[in-house]
């Protein structure tokens, strides 16, 4: 099949609120990138965060094998360290091979929860 999308996607927005409403894990709040990989090979992935007073952190590294996609939450990302809760931050993802990320949050802070969705920006 085709490689569709891009080797390069940013997300200018992130946020993880500390706590939430409803049942764990399904109303965690959180932030995740939506992966999806077309081609026949395995998507060798980096993710670098930024911040507003301090310096990136990164890479976080994963694969998505070939015709697959990946669901990431932000939450999960430990090493090289967490991504901390109720900060402001970024994120810029490459891969060797093009890909399609799609951003999605989860505001579970109120018991109306708020789930917000938007393509990531390509170059």
């Amino acid at each position: 099949m085709k490689a569709f999308g891009k080797k390069t996607w940013v997300i200018a927005e992130g946020y993880i609120p500390s706590y939430g409403n409803g049942p764990e894990p399904e109303f965690t709040s959180h932030e995740t990138a939506c992966i999806l990989n077309t081609s026949n090979q395995t998507a060798e992935v980096e993710i670098t965060i930024f911040f507003t007073d301090k310096d990136p952190v990164g890479p976080y590294k994963l694969t998505v094998e070939a015709q697959r996609t990946k669901h990431l939450r932000f939450n999960d990302l430990k090493d090289p360290q967490p991504v901390p809760k109720d900060t402001d931050y970024a994120s810029v993802i490459t891969s060797n091979i093009p890909v399609v990320v799609q951003h999605t949050r989860l505001d579970s802070r109120q018991a109306e929860n708020a789930l917000l969705t938007t393509i990531a920006y390509s170059e």
